[in-house]
């Protein structure tokens, strides 16, 4: 009887060690967010999905999921990619993957996510379209995903700005408009006769002023959901991000925003920053802000209002309690601050962006549309990489990853290539 009990023990007690040396050697942070919003025509939506649960072979791991997306021409769009952006994203990462690999697999299961979400929204035939700017937070890792022109800036522990999102904007971005012109798109601000010309640059058919969104079914297919992905690995010192919609861009720098709102909780920062933002010209477009404070693990103190100091960015400025410590006291929170760019990866084509620079080559299902995630028989798949002039050592087309025939269609009209959107849901539109 003895010996039974022993071999119930050493099976739990196992798995309990592997857990604690996990971490031991994954300090965790804690995260705390708040949001605010001033609403002009209810197009803007928030997701937040904190403490999501992951598991693994020997425990569970947890990760965070914040976004803001702003909808266009009707709420349809932002509201569908709220309901089934994050499915699709996961439904891309192989199972069974350690941490790891998982944070490594992230930026082209947000590809995955993003051009699905788009496809399926748009086989709907609804006209609406959405910005989206998307956070996931694993430990110290943070990875942002964005189509559009909402943002998300990075204030580091020692006071660093870092932009972690692109803006889409015609007006800002030569590249994206010579990417369009060239895929059969025209770019120009609206004639109003005479030869004269007011307001954006904007995409016609359709009047668009972004490059890059999700849905918007009556501008050209050329107006792609491919997001700019960018991965840093904070300190253990932290930050805080912002994140928001262009209605508080519009009026607020990044360095205002981040100085409107310093020492402030996140609640209260980001009704600060929405509030700094409309107080000039009132409220002119949904105006949506997100504050998430990223804080070591069992530090938390929050912050309270405090006077301003221009150029002073330690960490007891933007996350602790400015009381009468003495400097010791408050030095013991200052840690090395050091933000390493782990992934920075913007182009427009999934050839390029589908292609595996990281050990995951076998674990990605050689017979599975590398979008969709839907089954393949041998041989029906097409590869990423037919008729790409990517130029890697795996852009052969015998190469995965492959797309089905759907994907592959679509792919081809996002390039330009062929003009499918018409043909496909011209019948199907009412």
């Amino acid at each position: 009887m003895s010996s039974n009990k022993g071999e119930h023990q050493t099976v739990p007690l196992s798995v309990l060690l592997k857990r604690e040396l996990a971490n031991e050697k994954i300090e965790r942070p804690d995260i705390v967010s708040g949001q605010s919003n001033q609403s002009k025509k209810g197009e803007d939506f928030t997701l937040i999905k904190n403490e999501c649960q992951r598991v693994l072979g020997d425990g569970i791991t947890t990760y965070s999921v914040f976004g803001i997306l702003d909808g266009h021409n009707g709420s349809a769009a932002a509201i569908y990619t709220k309901e089934n952006l994050l499915n699709n994203v996961l439904s891309a990462i192989p199972p069974d993957l350690n941490r790891d690999e998982w944070i490594a697999a992230l930026p082209r299961a947000l590809v995955a996510g993003f051009v699905k979400t788009d496809k399926d929204f748009q086989e709907k035939g609804q006209l609406s379209g959405t910005t989206v700017t998307f956070v996931i937070i694993e430990g110290f890792i943070v990875t942002v995903a964005s189509v559009g022109d909402s943002r998300c800036i990075l204030e580091s522990a020692d006071g660093s700005l870092y932009y972690l999102s692109a803006d889409h904007r015609f007006e800002d971005n030569e590249e994206e408009t010579g990417r369009v012109t060239a895929s059969g798109g025209e770019v120009g601000r609206l004639n109003t006769g005479g030869g004269t010309q007011i307001g954006p640059l904007r995409c016609w058919p359709g009047g668009l002023c972004l490059s890059r969104s999700i849905g918007d079914l009556d501008v050209g297919e050329f107006i792609v959901p491919v997001p700019y992905v960018k991965q840093v690995k904070l300190s253990s010192a932290g930050g805080r991000l912002i994140i928001a919609s262009d209605g508080v861009w519009d009026a607020l720098s990044a360095e205002a925003a981040l100085e409107c709102s310093r020492g402030l909780p996140p609640d209260a920062a980001a009704g600060q920053i929405v509030k700094e933002a409309v107080q000039p010209k009132g409220l002119r477009d949904d105006t949506t802000c997100m504050v998430i404070d990223i804080l070591p693990a069992e530090k938390i103190n929050p912050p309270v209002s405090q006077p301003k100091k221009k150029g002073v960015f330690k960490v007891k400025a933007m996350f602790r309690k400015k009381g009468t410590e003495s400097t010791s006291q408050v030095e013991e929170y200052v840690v090395p601050d050091v933000v390493e760019e782990l992934v920075e990866e913007g182009s427009a084509k999934l050839s390029e962006r589908f292609v595996t620079k990281y050990p995951l080559c076998n674990m990605f299902k050689l017979f599975t549309c590398a979008v969709c995630q839907v089954e393949m028989k041998p041989g029906e798949g097409i590869s990423i990489h037919s008729g790409s002039s990517t130029n890697t050592r795996n852009s052969r087309p015998w190469d995965g990853p492959f797309l089905c025939i759907s994907c592959q269609e679509k792919r081809q009209a996002m390039e330009g290539k062929t003009h499918s959107r018409n043909v496909r849901y011209s019948s199907g539109s009412e």
